[in-house]
């Protein structure tokens, strides 16, 4: 495949890759998470392609096909350390970002044809999310302020868990709260998606209460005199990081009898699932998940159906496996 014209230096692997990211960045509104993986994975390929003395801009399908088959099989570093294969999940999401490259260089006029046309990256296995039962939701959230004696950053702790669980918000939207995006009069939060996005979740009475207990008596302490805007902070009173979110998370699951069960996201999943097992229809759910795409959402359905399952196989009498 020959590219319209021979494009200058400049155009080359790490000029098409600004241009691209850019247009993701400010026409697509990506996160900055989703842009950062890609430009990872564009420039693993273009060392990829370096290796093979092909252009980005000569590339095909074959060429391609070896890069994603590479992954899958691992083999060795350029430093001779040996490489693991791949996950599934991760080839398909390099293949999905070079077929938006490619789509994108084809837009800029600088390809006739699209390389990545007929290249298919493995099949992801479905795999259900990890979900908590209302008991074991329980038990967890009630673990931070579980004793007598309650620390400020129990109850800091004790306000993220209900606050995730009540709204079903991701790690990074629950650090990125600011104070002035609760309101707990009215019992809604200003959430902030992926690509930026705003939604306004309701949020329960637990959560109300936890948050408002926070705010009161414990807050206060952990920021000192600052300025800081962040609803939640860290023992020194700046904003949480995801990485402190997890440990927090992971901390309790111990204590809860829940390790090695759970993540932030969790709490999210359980969020959805018990929403629509009480009724929730499913475009409602999808406006509170902040989902894009309906499809998304679905997922929960086919969760939701395995539960009932589980649950009538292990309670119905004539459902039971017949005595040997």
């Amino acid at each position: 495949m020959q590219p319209l014209a021979a494009p200058a230096p400049q155009r080359q692997l790490t000029g098409l890759v600004l241009d691209f990211l850019a247009y993701l960045e400010f026409e697509r509104g990506l996160s900055r998470n989703t842009l950062d993986a890609y430009r990872s994975d564009l420039q693993q390929y273009g060392i990829f392609l370096d290796a093979r003395g092909v252009g980005v801009l000569e590339a095909t399908g074959e060429d391609i096909t070896a890069f994603l088959d590479g992954l899958a099989a691992g083999g060795t570093n350029a430093d001779g350390s040996p490489r693991r294969p791949a996950a599934a999940a991760t080839i398909q999401r390099k293949a999905a970002c070079l077929r938006s490259f490619y789509r994108h260089v084809r837009r800029e006029g600088l390809l006739e044809a699209d390389p990545t046309a007929d290249v298919r990256g493995p099949r992801k296995r479905e795999q259900l999310p990890k979900v908590l039962t209302r008991a074991e939701v329980a038990k967890l959230l009630a673990m931070p302020t579980n004793h007598d004696e309650v620390s400020t950053i129990a109850l800091r702790d004790r306000a993220i868990l209900e606050l995730m669980y009540a709204c079903g918000l991701r790690a990074s939207e629950a650090t990125g709260l600011d104070v002035g995006d609760v309101d707990l009069e009215e019992g809604m939060l200003r959430a902030r998606g992926k690509g930026s996005k705003e939604r306004l979740v309701p949020v329960g009475r637990r959560a109300v209460e936890a948050v408002t207990r926070y705010l009161r008596d414990a807050r206060g302490g952990l920021v000192g005199g600052g300025s800081e805007r962040a609803l939640f902070v860290n023992a020194r009173g700046g904003r949480l990081s995801r990485q402190g979110l997890y440990k927090i998370v992971q901390r309790h699951a111990r204590s809860a009898g829940l390790e090695g069960r759970m993540s932030p996201h969790t709490l999210r999943h359980s969020f959805a699932t018990h929403l629509l097992a009480g009724g929730c229809d499913l475009r409602t759910l999808q406006e509170m998940l902040g989902h894009a795409d309906i499809a998304t959402t679905q997922m929960y359905t086919h969760l939701s159906a395995q539960r009932l399952q589980d649950v009538y196989r292990s309670a119905h009498p004539r459902a039971q496996h017949a005595p040997a």
